[in-house]
């Protein structure tokens, strides 16, 4: 192992105090575990949020009185899905940088408040129609600044807390906490919206105030804050405008545009990425020149900080697309052909995704506890190598699964992120300078977030291509046989696949919403119960989806395998800073 001791920045100037702030206050009194128990409920309660509102939308819509898959209603639908992780992502890095000059603790703090006083205006929304999914995205995207100040500095705050020797165990737990509100949330959304629309958004309100009291009575600055420097106002606005622009640009990519499935045509979504990344070409180049930049560029001459970065972003390339996909075949094919009602898949899906969770649970505190002693590399390897193989067994399934098997899978799958992720995100936070770990954490949640809305992006454009392709001529020949008239299902057929996928997500029957209601109504009863049945729009869409899925699970198998080989080339154990207690530097690999 290597353990470096810094007492400058790459600048060369003093950082007063470097080592001797990290963790030393929190050992002696029990802080540490006050500074992990309030962060890992200010990560669940962000992350629980994140998914919530998608089991529940079907519901919230309701209860305003807006049809989400009507035409002009689908930007609402798309912000409400989309723009909450839009909005964190591109604001973390900021953030971090912002807790390294007024305070770690701080800023986590104003985080927790901002959160709770959004989820307070969430669940009080008074508008309806229009002006009310309107006020929703707002208050949504007010309540993302919040989780925003959560997710960057929670990180920051348990690394300057705990010392090198504990932090894999600390991040384990605080990473259960992330993956098991993401996973809890689409099952806790599914009760609470059968109650109350406005539940959904007020299950955050108690929480989140006693998690703000908690926090500024309890939690206090441990790490070194660089007081007296200047903001860099140009790099922070070239780099929240150009992940903005090109995020949100990759986030309409995947609306249908005029008559195509899809917006990549669309002039606006290629000009917003194009102008996306020559934003962030100029944030890289204003970086370079100014005195006292937004991020240190010369942290990726860090080769454990790159490394884990890059494996990070693969890895949440490899999950983030896959998991939205997951629950469409389950809600579109399994459950239907199993004989739960569309309504209620939204709820199961949420359920059956369960093993993923436990995988993490299992694995995510054991592997970060012998990540401490042992170092991250054969972990966050072997974990990416573990996902990557479940993918490959998932490609492997029908469409009608058997249970059991895809279960396993499942746990197989969270076995491996639970064994890549708190060794990476540790390792990544070690190897940092004190004074730049909240810019550091900030990086380190931009990058897989930013992996997950790409991975969004890329696989929903997989599955559509494939759809497109092939599920219209099976969808008018089904249709036509069971008795549809010609013109009708043809009409049916042409429509723009994206709505069909979006339907079963939000458990409503596909073709319920694209067959004319005047064309259903003077249907023959039985012909209407046939096609408005369980089984039978899955099994026309079945062949057309698993083509398309299979390919984005070789994909992810083969961008887990690419993740293995990045983890694998962090190099040995590394440590930047020292701790008081480790006796000038020492320790062990």
């Amino acid at each position: 192992m290597k353990t470096v001791g810094v007492s400058a920045t790459s600048d060369g100037k003093p950082l007063a105090g470097t080592g001797s702030h990290s963790g030393a206050p929190g050992r002696a009194d029990g802080y540490k575990w006050i500074a992990l128990s309030n962060t890992t409920l200010g990560m669940l309660m962000a992350s629980l949020d994140i998914n919530i509102v998608l089991i529940a939308l079907p519901a919230i819509f309701r209860g305003i009185n807006v049809n989400p898959l009507a035409p002009d209603e689908t930007t609402y639908l798309l912000w409400m899905l989309m723009g909450y992780s839009v909005v964190t992502a591109t604001l973390l890095v900021s953030f971090g940088r912002l807790s390294d000059m007024f305070g770690r603790v701080r800023l986590y703090n104003l985080g927790f408040a901002i959160f709770s006083g959004a989820s307070i205006l969430l669940s009080l929304t008074p508008g309806r129609g229009n002006a009310g999914a309107l006020e929703l995205i707002i208050f949504r995207l007010l309540q993302a600044v919040g989780a925003g100040f959560l997710f960057s500095n929670s990180t920051a705050i348990l690394t300057d807390a705990f010392p090198h020797s504990e932090r894999g165990m600390a991040m384990g737990l605080n990473q259960i906490a992330f993956v098991g509100g993401s996973l809890l949330g689409l099952v806790l959304g599914g009760f609470l919206a059968a109650v109350h629309w406005r539940l959904v958004f007020l299950v955050s309100v108690p929480v989140g105030i006693t998690g703000t009291i908690w926090a500024y009575l309890k939690l206090r600055e441990t790490g070194l804050v660089r007081k007296k420097q200047k903001l860099d106002l140009v790099g922070n606005g070239t780099f929240a405008a150009g992940l903005t622009v090109f995020l949100v640009s990759m986030t309409y990519g995947i609306m249908p545009y005029g008559h195509s499935e899809m917006g990549w045509g669309n002039p606006l979504v290629e000009g917003g990425i194009v102008l996306g990344l020559i934003l962030l070409v100029a944030f890289v180049f204003i970086e370079t020149r100014v005195k006292e930049p937004m991020f240190r560029l010369s942290l990726f001459r860090i080769r454990m900080f790159w490394a884990g970065n890059l494996s990070g972003f693969l890895y949440s390339v490899a999950r983030g697309g896959l998991t939205f996909m997951l629950v469409i075949w389950l809600q579109g094919i399994w459950l239907p052909l199993h004989g739960y009602n569309f309504t209620d898949t939204p709820l199961w899906a949420g359920i059956y995704m369960m093993p993923v969770m436990v995988g993490f649970f299992l694995m995510g505190p054991l592997s970060g506890w012998l990540s401490d002693r042992f170092g991250s590399r054969g972990f966050s390897t072997s974990g990416m190598l573990v996902t990557g193989a479940g993918f490959l067994l998932l490609s492997s399934l029908p469409a009608d699964f058997p249970l059991w098997p895809f279960l396993l899978i499942l746990l197989v799958l969270g076995l491996g992120m639970g064994m890549f992720a708190a060794p990476n995100t540790t390792a990544i936070m070690n190897s940092v300078p004190a004074a730049y770990r909240g810019v550091a954490s900030g990086m380190r949640s931009t990058v897989q977030n930013s992996g997950s809305l790409l991975s969004m992006a890329v696989y929903f454009s997989i599955v559509i291509a494939g759809l497109a392709a092939k599920l219209p001529a099976a969808l008018y020949a089904g249709l036509v046989t069971a008795g549809i008239p010609p013109a009708a299902a043809l009409h049916t057929a042409g429509l723009p696949p994206t709505g069909a996928l979006f339907a079963a997500f939000l458990g409503y029957n596909p073709l319920g919403n694209m067959i004319p209601s005047v064309v259903l109504a003077g249907l023959p009863a039985a012909v209407r119960n046939l096609v408005l049945g369980k089984e039978f729009f899955p099994s026309l869409i079945a062949p057309a989806f698993m083509a398309s899925l299979k390919t984005s699970f070789y994909g992810s198998a083969a961008i887990s395998l690419v993740a293995a080989v990045t983890s694998f080339l962090r190099g040995e154990r590394y440590i930047c800073g020292v701790d008081s207690d480790t006796g000038g530097g020492e320790g062990r690999d």
